[in-house]
């Protein structure tokens, strides 16, 4: 009968944290990232220096994703293209995220 109890307490315990289902290997266990949000682009700050707009972009900060709204910035020191950030495996296996940057 106590072992009727250990197990009815076990399988209360399991429902109430919840099930947690393993992802396939090789599978991103993270969240997809989710699609740009629409943003106005305003004029340039007047600047001696040449500015470039950084669009607003998604960052993930460990356990969600927040959003980090465009920008004006110098042109010196950034490639021409930008990459918004994404998943992918590292050499040693587990997933990382790259962050948003110029190429």
């Amino acid at each position: 009968m106590r072992g009727h109890f250990r197990i009815l307490a076990l399988a209360t315990t399991l429902a109430a944290a919840g099930c947690v289902v393993a992802a396939p290997p090789g599978a991103n266990p993270y969240p997809p990232v989710p699609p740009l949000q629409a943003e106005m682009v305003p004029k340039p700050p007047v600047s001696e220096d040449p500015l470039i707009w950084q669009p607003g972009h998604w960052d993930w900060i460990g356990r969600s994703y927040v959003w980090d709204p465009g920008q004006w910035v110098p042109k010196a020191g950034h490639g021409e293209n930008w990459q918004s950030g994404y998943w992918t495996t590292s050499p040693s296996g587990p997933w990382v995220w790259v962050p948003a940057h110029w190429l």
